[in-house]
């Protein structure tokens, strides 16, 4: 399923405030945090919890989800927005590295 907007792609510096702090995708829409270069962590507010982004391993924010995303680095990310929840690879037990 094709995302139906996408942020243009940041880095380190150009990440902006907004998407460091704690906000919330809108009600009925799933974001997916791709990383094109470097790593990223996805922290979750509630319930508390974080993951690793990489390239090859995205980031699903599910409708009205609070997070927030830290740069680790040097990296290269974007954000896709889509209406139904997108069909993205199931990681495997060695692939896990949530906190």
């Amino acid at each position: 399923m094709a995302a139906y907007r996408s942020t243009p792609v940041f880095d380190e510096v150009t990440l902006p405030a907004a998407l460091r702090a704690d906000h919330r995708t809108k009600a009925g829409t799933w974001g997916v945090i791709t990383v094109l270069e470097g790593q990223l962590r996805l922290t979750f507010v509630d319930p508390p919890g974080s993951r690793l982004l990489f390239p090859g391993r995205p980031g699903l924010v599910k409708p009205e989800q609070t997070h927030f995303v830290t740069p680790i680095g040097a990296m290269r990310m974007r954000v896709d927005f889509h209406d139904l929840a997108p069909d993205l690879p199931t990681p495997t037990a060695s692939d896990e590295r949530e906190t």
